[in-house]
């Protein structure tokens, strides 16, 4: 097994490539310099990476001659998907190593306008920048894809799809698209009188009255305790007592504050947002536990996490929301300023391309920082796949 060197360990972010329906298809890593092998073995090879075998990963190549097709034995060939600038594909060179990755299993994208001879250098699909403008339709025809849209605003979202992109690497949703309220002008008002008991640590009586009222968020909160996630050989959950005896008080708290991003309508698309609570909650969690914090102050982190998204869902200024709740200091400190140690955590969390700067300042090395990257998207997904 590859064992890697923690101080020379590659910092890398990562974005979710999300499908059609809003789920996540794959990983877009954020590369500050080149590819090497040794890199690409120590991001790759690890177990955590491993336990991600439902999601592809697409990389940046910039230079495709660095990469021996006969060395790539040890990484799995079939999850990568290797992003090549169009313009280097001008390079005789450089299409007979595309061709030649391309018949060992890898799949190659180009980042640009490309002509017909891409197809006959091994270039299946389009990693492209939809900011300005899409595609000429010749391109998108003469390679098989499927097609990755970057930088896709809200208003040419349709247009890419229609153009054929079949994934789009996951920017932040806008909070107009996600907004609670919509269709239920009191939607608004228990969502934050429901944050507010959470908060404050009410009585699960008080939590079952107000989840009654919510018919919505009820039936998700039975649909996770009944999920093979829990209750795999368990007699049906039927009511909001059973469902708090099976996850304990803790456990009930954290999955409500995540099942409120589950609200959608029935046969739209998952909400993008989960997932994204989801991954900063664990990925905050595991932050302030590799700091040596207790399990109080790992909840709190777990709840910054979380809650770091509500201005998001509930298209509110972020201070409208803090002065709702009676939240502990140190979070709205983090919440609004990303000041204090979880505001230290929360910006880390919140930077598709860490700086190292900002691990150094939450005291933790860059391999470190990848592992717990790659559980805290590994638990998202599990999230997301169970509400």
């Amino acid at each position: 097994m590859f064992v890697s060197d923690p101080n020379s360990f590659p910092l890398v972010g990562i974005k979710p490539v999300l499908n059609a329906q809003n789920h996540w298809a794959g990983l877009a890593f954020q590369m500050p310099g080149a590819v090497s092998l040794p890199a690409l073995q120590a991001l790759l090879c690890c177990p955590e990476a491993e336990e991600l075998g439902a999601l592809d990963f697409y990389i940046p190549l910039a230079d495709p001659l660095q990469l021996e097709p006969a060395q790539l034995d040890a990484l799995p060939l079939s999850r990568i998907a290797f992003t090549v600038p169009a313009a280097s594909l001008a390079d005789g060179a450089v299409q007979q190593r595309c061709k030649e990755l391309s018949e060992r299993g890898l799949r190659l994208m180009a980042d640009g306008e490309v002509g017909i001879s891409a197809a006959q250098a091994g270039i299946r699909g389009l990693d492209f920048d939809c900011a300005e403008a899409l595609p000429g339709a010749l391109a998108m025809m003469t390679l098989p894809g499927p097609h990755l849209a970057r930088n896709v605003s809200d208003a040419r979202a349709e247009q890419c799809r229609k153009a054929g992109f079949a994934l789009v690497r996951g920017e932040l949703p806008r909070a107009a698209e996600h907004d609670p309220a919509q269709g239920d002008g009191t939607s608004r008002k228990r969502l934050l009188a429901l944050l507010g008991l959470l908060a404050q640590d009410a009585d699960s009586r008080e939590l079952e009255a107000l989840l009654k009222q919510d018919p919505a968020l009820s039936y998700q909160l039975l649909k996770l305790v009944n999920s093979a996630a829990f209750a795999p050989n368990s007699n049906p959950i039927h009511n909001f007592g059973q469902a708090i005896n099976l996850l304990g008080r803790r456990q009930l708290q954290r999955w409500l504050q995540l099942l409120l991003y589950a609200r959608q309508q029935v046969d739209g698309p998952a909400n993008a947002l989960l997932p994204l609570a989801a991954l900063r909650a664990a990925q905050m969690e595991a932050l302030c536990k590799l700091r040596d914090g207790d399990r109080d102050e790992q909840d709190l982190a777990f709840l910054v996490g979380v809650f770091s998204l509500l201005d998001v869902l509930l298209a509110m200024p972020m201070t409208e929301i803090v002065s709702a709740l009676n939240l502990d200091l140190d979070v709205v400190a983090a919440l609004l300023d990303r000041t204090g140690e979880l505001g230290e955590m929360l910006a880390l969390v919140e930077m598709h391309e860490p700086q190292a700067s900002a691990l150094r300042d939450v005291g933790i090395d860059n391999e470190t920082y990848w592992r717990s990257l790659l559980q805290a998207y590994h638990w998202a997904l599990q999230v997301s796949r169970n509400v």
